[in-house]
């Protein structure tokens, strides 16, 4: 499978868009002014309790609080607030050495808000999920820092591997290399990258994180809540932690500031790879040349077309998405069984494109075709997992029920890429009101009046196709043939089909349009 990462930057942001095969499959906007993005690390104060709901709302900066619940304390929550007060209290000289740092006993997962954050306390935490609609951030205080090839979790002393990573040979040598080169009270979860890595590659990508976190310990120093401790690395460098892999063949960038910082972070974590990286300069816009801006425009929206002639009807509620599929005009043969159980393979290859492509969270309902088999329905179910194996997001498929519904559950961080693919009408311009048919043939005649005593002699009158045939109907007793009689002009009637119905323009003998 080939990658392509195109990114085009504009005065309001950075727009990132992940083609596999050619294949609009993510697509990312990164807003100049937008804070709160997953990842980011703040200084907060808690402000209210809430035993009720056993959460706490904390004041992270944001118009609204922000809300953290007890699950998402974590079990070192004690040692976080500890460690927190400990870096605020020091001075810009003083050095902590965070590997000789007391780690606090586990709090109880049954336990109490109140007892953990009594006091209401400046606290360490991450963001978990950004602003959505008109809630605040959720917030987490099990801290993780991602590198390429492992996640850094601190305050305990846990090695985990990737499950993805199936050879139990290949995950008994990379937990063994990172037990021996991990420091005292940090934890690492080896991400599914670091698969037939070398000992020193991984090595590197520790001693990065570890370097990260003691950057933590130094912004914490003195700092007043709510204060951004550690902003997450932007979208592109981001996407291109999580994703790149020997598939990746091209980085297009119209951005020189882009295009070398991205050949900066290469340069760092995968040297060989530097020269995929290409900076545009064309005039067109970069979207429209890798044709983006048309998979864009038919990818968004309420009806999703696909090639066999199928359609989707994507619908939002305050609760789920729902997804109907349509079966389409082309059929593969004359067992309606078989032809459902294709139409349906489409579709979920298409939906699991659509889930990633806008982001959609929650829970989605999918109404397929009906099938009688339980054989079809299982591949069907089978089908959708494997073309959401991709997908980075934490997600989860049920199997078909017997009223032909799938549920899908996919996790969500951020709020839906909603792109309007719709443009204002040119004929109303976005009004839903244009001029009246029965009189447009009092408005023509009109300015045919006026030019008439205004010395033209020679006139075209251009109009829409419908319009044309309504003018021109009879040999001798048509509406415009009556007017040249009337106006003794030269009155030559043409059709554009590009002219909305009530449109029309006078020409004169050299063929420029006549202006009134």
């Amino acid at each position: 499978m080939n990658k392509e990462l195109i990114i085009n930057a504009a005065p309001t942001g950075v727009e990132i868009a992940l083609l596999e095969d050619k294949k609009l499959v993510e697509l990312h906007n990164e807003k100049i002014d937008v804070s709160f993005t997953v990842g980011d690390l703040y200084l907060g104060k808690v402000k209210k309790l809430i035993p009720g709901l056993n959460a706490a709302f904390v004041d992270v900066g944001f118009e609204k609080d922000a809300f953290l619940h007890y699950t998402d304390l974590s079990p070192y929550a004690n040692s976080i607030l500890k460690f927190t007060q400990h870096c605020i209290s020091q001075s810009q000289d003083d050095e902590f050495d965070f590997s000789k740092f007391t780690v606090e006993p586990e709090i109880v997962k049954t336990g109490k808000i109140n007892e953990v954050l009594s006091g209401k306390p400046n606290v360490l935490v991450q963001i978990l999920k950004e602003p959505i609609a008109a809630k605040g951030p959720r917030l987490s205080c099990e801290l993780s820092l991602p590198g390429r090839f492992i996640v850094l979790t601190p305050f305990n002393d846990i090695v985990a591997v990737s499950k993805k990573i199936h050879s139990s040979d290949e995950r008994k040598r990379l937990h063994k290399i990172v037990e021996a080169i991990k420091p005292k009270n940090f934890g690492v979860i080896v991400r599914t990258a670091a698969e037939g890595k070398s000992t020193a590659e991984l090595h590197k990508d520790l001693l990065d994180l570890v370097a990260i976190w003691k950057g933590i310990q130094n912004n914490l120093k003195g700092a007043v809540p709510p204060f951004k401790i550690l902003s997450e690395q932007t979208k592109t460098t981001s996407i291109l932690r999580d994703l790149l892999s020997e598939d990746f063949n091209k980085i297009v960038t119209n951005d020189k500031n882009i295009y070398n910082d991205t050949r900066s972070y290469l340069e760092k974590i995968a040297p060989d790879k530097i020269d995929i990286v290409t900076y545009y300069n064309n005039g067109s816009p970069v979207f429209d040349t890798y044709g983006i801006t048309k998979q864009v425009k038919s990818s968004f929206g309420k009806t999703v077309n696909m090639p066999s002639g199928a359609y989707l009807i994507i619908e939002h509620t305050e609760a789920l998405h729902v997804i109907d599929v349509n079966s389409g005009y082309k059929s593969v043969g004359n067992n309606q069984e078989e032809n459902s159980l294709q139409t349906n393979l489409e579709a979920a290859e298409e939906i699991a494109r659509q889930l990633r492509l806008r982001d959609i969270g929650g829970i989605i309902v999918v109404d397929f075709i009906d099938m009688k088999l339980p054989d079809n329905k299982r591949k069907v179910q089978e089908a959708m997992e494997d073309f959401m194996k991709p997908d980075r997001a934490r997600h989860a498929v049920l199997a078909i029920s017997k009223f032909g519904l799938m549920q899908i559950t996919r996790q969500r961080m951020k709020p839906e890429v909603n792109i309007n693919t719709s443009e204002d009408c040119p004929t109303c311009n976005g009004t839903g009101k244009i001029g009246s048919t029965l009189i447009l043939e009092d408005e023509i005649e009109k300015k045919l009046l006026y030019l008439s005593t205004h010395s033209y002699k020679d006139i075209t009158l251009s109009v829409n196709p419908i319009v044309y045939s309504h003018l021109s109907k009879g040999i001798f007793t048509s509406i415009y043939k009556r007017w040249k009689r009337k106006y003794k002009v030269k009155l030559k009637l043409q059709e554009n089909n590009n002219y909305h119905l009530v449109e029309f323009r006078f020409f004169d003998a050299n063929e420029e349009e006549i202006k009134f």
